[in-house]
């Protein structure tokens, strides 16, 4: 597959604000005089920006062209991570932003690596009969460079794997593959029934469970198309999700596989673990002495996690999330009879979407306490994937589809229908405990079958969700609640009063043309008796009245259960400490409230549209921020949560919750107040005193948030460590122009060239002497050429070729002439100018940075003594990406 150097995929569809900060969760409506627009575009990498700005016009689309050079220099293949690329547009005084990605195609591992067989469109049709599930794994720094497996039945052989790197956005872009005769080549012909059974593309390896064993491809940074089979294991593969470009190392990449005990004696453990480059595989659980009495366990998850408090969710018929990395656990969502299926996630959005054995699918995010039910699911074979962005798409055989502008923040819902009612089947009795605020108790019959109860109940998929009226109202639920009393209700829910409700009239209900007597009834019962006020008036209760609430101001609340006759009903307090008992109401004091089911729906539950808007005032530009804090440095991060709301009450508590992945790596000081505006701002001041290296993450989440927001949950990781762009180089007294670096020609005063090429696969002199480098940079390397200098042993043992590993020839190196003139000891190997005669070695003193930083130079002695040794200085920059 011929790919271009960079692939750029934009999605003009999330629109934020930029003020001093982007603005997440805000969403604009509006007409515009395209003359009247300026637009710049903004390709961020690290916090390196290539920047393009031209004046609107009325065409549909516009074609800019950036050098690759201009944006980056390296050409090694590489896990590197996926760039973004923000549109700016200017209209007056308001700047708007869009988003999308870039990726560079030239370095990204799997799409340099030979999968197999390439296949056509008419072979992968024949195949779709015969799959019976998909398997999808993304590249951790890449999520837009993706995998899809077939899982096939027993009347077909094979494995067969499509490969995507723009995100599955359209099918005709995947290129298939088939690795069948790789699998046969390790194990022979004679087995039958082979398919994929799940996978993992980690960040330097692919790892393929397949019906006949564990697949390992080789270092996917050195194309090759050999694999390692590892055993014969069939089960589930886990992965803990981390990009390692630039890896540290105390990073490593971990993968488990699990699978379900059968009754041989010989396993002796049902899970294993691994690490790069997943030679060795440990068993998960500790050794059982011998002797000692134990019940054989099934490990059904295992994960290793390299931070303390991560969130960690536990799935089944029920959700339990845990934000101390699984001490302790809350139960989020209880699914009864209905079963969760798959997991679905995207760490650009913190979207988890969830897909149960019913086809239902429900979305929550990543630390929030709450969930939606988003819709359902009919097709037979399906996956859900999330790109690089965060958008959704659902992949089956033959087709893939796309969330769609529905789904313009991210979310899942555009593929999954219009909004989901989460309401259930039965009356909800009305209780006003002030003007604006009530409780709703769900109604459960007495005659309700045991089994049927839970149908009946609010649950905490309903918290932070609306009840609307059929006839007019909404209120937002911020309370739920279960219980055994009062009588008839098991549950209830607190909401806030956005719109008020409308109630009965009398062309709807005569009875309220009477005025109201209420008594003991008996049986946790109430009788309501109407006595009429205005003599030839029609006013009954009618069976249309049953399942209606009768709201007094300041009693209990009655909900119509049964009409005895014309005149009278029975009926179910909300509240029987408070009932009014054998007291009389007038017309026009007591109302009528109808939120049954018995006469058509009359309310529903769905989610609340985004209540906050989440902005960022630093430069990050981005939800995902990596910033490196070196030893005795510090960093600050400050967001501002906006309430986006008059209507609901905002309550003057903290609306971010913050959770420190790694507690012990950092200081760590959080400052938090509210502003005239009743925003909420936070402050975070994180500082490395230590000599302990590693990364943590920071979780930002905006607890009140609905699910509908975009952002809910920040995630910005911060590394006490050494930058990888820091760097430190020598800066000659004399500056010498670029053009004359590449002819190798610049004559000084004293009519000196000053430019002198090194010899081929130069490595400087040690202190042990001029015949003994132990530097582990080679200069002016020719992998063809033999290497001086390479007698001694620690010599033998110190030097590495980097742009020319597994190259052959000095042509083979692929060096460009920025690499050439490049300071990055990456690029050692490439650089050919400079004398040998004078070289010196500068390096940081250890004990006051993370930065192992050396700096080596050569200086030629002339008539006038050292040349170009006058002035010398060190530069120390550092740069971080967002």
């Amino acid at each position: 597959m011929e790919l271009p150097y960079l692939h750029v995929l934009i999605l003009l569809l999330n629109t934020f604000d930029f003020s001093s900060g982007i603005t997440y969760n805000k969403v604009f409506k509006y007409g515009v005089d395209y003359a009247k627009i300026s637009v710049a575009i903004s390709i961020v990498r690290h916090c390196f920006l290539t920047s393009s700005l031209f004046k609107y016009s009325d065409r549909v689309y516009w074609l800019v062209d950036i050098p690759r050079e201009n944006i980056t220099k390296n050409t090694d293949t590489a896990a590197v991570e996926e760039w973004l690329v923000r549109i700016t547009l200017q209209y007056g005084l308001n700047i708007y932003t869009t988003e999308g990605t870039l990726l560079d195609t030239v370095r990204e591992p799997i799409l340099h690596w030979k999968l197999g067989t390439v296949m056509n469109k008419r072979t992968i049709q024949q195949l779709y009969p015969h799959v019976v599930d998909l398997k999808t794994t993304k590249c951790p720094c890449a999520n837009d460079v993706a995998l899809l497996g077939f899982v096939m039945n027993t009347t077909l052989n094979g494995v067969y794997i499509g490969l995507s790197f723009s995100g599955f956005w359209d099918y005709d872009d995947t290129q298939w593959y088939n690795l069948t005769n790789m699998v046969y080549s390790q194990v022979g012909e004679e087995h039958k029934q082979l398919s994929v059974v799940d996978m993992v593309l980690t960040n330097h390896f692919l790892v393929i469970l397949t019906s006949l064993g564990l697949f390992i491809s080789r270092d996917l940074r050195y194309p090759s198309s050999s694999v390692l089979m590892v055993d014969y294991i069939k089960g589930k593969l886990w992965y803990n999700e981390r990009c390692f470009a630039n890896r540290e190392h105390f990073e490593v990449d971990y993968v488990t596989i699990t699978f379900d005990r059968n009754r041989t004696l010989s396993e002796a453990n049902s899970c294993f673990y691994s690490k790069e480059p997943f030679l060795e595989w440990l068993p998960c659980l500790p050794p059982v002495s011998k002797g000692t009495k134990t019940i054989l366990s099934t490990v059904i998850t295992f994960l290793v996690d390299q931070e303390q408090s991560s969130a960690v969710y536990l799935f089944h018929n029920q959700v339990w999330l845990s934000i101390d990395g699984g001490n302790t656990f809350d139960l989020i969502a209880d699914f009864h009879d209905d079963i969760i299926k798959n997991t679905y996630h995207s760490f650009y959005t913190s979207d988890i979407t969830l897909v149960s054995q019913s086809g239902k699918v429900y979305l929550t995010k990543a630390g929030l306490g709450k969930y939606s039910k988003i819709g359902s699911i009919s097709d037979k074979i399906f996956t859900l994937y999330y790109d690089h962005m965060g958008f959704i798409h659902k992949l089956t055989p033959d087709h893939f589809e796309a969330g769609g502008s529905l789904a313009a923040f991210g979310n899942s819902k555009g593929i999954f229908g219009q909004a989901f009612d989460m309401g259930f089947d039965t009356a909800l009795a009305p209780q006003y405990l002030t003007l604006n605020e009530m409780i709703f108790y769900a109604y459960v019959p007495k005659d309700e079958p045991k089994d049927r109860i839970y149908t009946k109940q609010f649950y905490d998929i309903h918290f932070g969700k609306l009840i609307h009226s059929r006839k007019t109202g909404t209120a937002y639920i911020r309370k739920v609640f279960h219980h055994n009393t009062p009588e008839g209700f098991l549950s209830s829910v607190i909401a806030e009063l956005i719109d008020p409700f409308g109630t009965e009239e009398v062309n709807e209900s005569s009875c309220l043309s009477s005025s109201l007597f209420i008594s003991e009834a008996g049986n946790h019962s109430y009788k309501l008796s109407l006595q009429l006020q205005t003599p030839g008036v029609i006013s009954s209760f009618q069976d249309s009245d049953i399942e209606k609430t009768v709201v007094i101001p300041g009693y209990s609340s009655f909900l119509i259960t049964t009409i005895l006759d014309n005149e009278n009903a029975l009926a179910v307090a909300t509240m029987p400490e408070i009932v009014p008992r054998n007291m009389t109401f007038q017309k026009d004091s007591w109302f009528l409230y109808n939120f049954g089911k018995r006469n058509g729906q009359t309310w529903n539950i769905y989610a609340k549209p985004c209540n906050y808007w989440f902005q960022q005032h630093d430069d990050s530009l981005s939800l995902s921020v990596l910033k490196y804090i070196d030893l005795g440095k510090s960093h600050t991060l400050k967001m501002k949560v906006i309430p986006n709301t008059n209507v609901l009450t905002t309550l003057k508590i903290p609306l971010l919750q913050v959770i420190v992945g790694n507690p012990n790596l950092l200081e760590v000081k959080v400052e938090g107040y509210f502003d005239e505006t009743d925003s909420y701002i936070m402050e975070v001041s994180t500082a490395s005193k230590t000599l302990h290296q590693g990364s943590t993450s920071l979780e930002f989440i905006v607890w009140g948030a609905s699910t509908e927001c975009y952002v809910t949950t920040f995630v910005p990781m911060l590394k006490s460590s050494c930058s990888y762009l820091k760097s430190m180089h020598h800066i000659p007294s004399e500056i010498i122009p670029l053009e004359d670096w590449m002819s190798g020609v610049y004559v000084n005063s004293q009519g000196f060239n000053m430019i002198k090429v090194l010899p081929i696969n130069y490595r400087p002199p040690s202190n042990m002497g001029i015949a003994i480098p132990l530097t582990d940079n080679f200069y002016h390397v020719d992998p063809s050429k033999p290497i001086p200098r390479n007698l001694f042993y620690k010599s033998k043992r110190s030097g590495k070729f980097k742009q020319c590993a597994n190259a052959t020839t000095r042509k083979e190196c692929n060096c460009t002439n920025d690499q050439k003139f490049s300071y990055a000891v990456a690029f050692s190997d490439c650089r050919e100018k400079g004398s040998e005669l004078f070289h010196f070695r500068v390096s940081v003193v250890p004990g006051v940075s993370f930065c192992n930083l050396v700096e080596e130079f050569q200086v030629e002695m002339g008539k006038e003594g050292i040349l170009g040794g006058k002035n010398d200085s060190s530069k120390d920059t550092d740069t971080e990406r967002h």
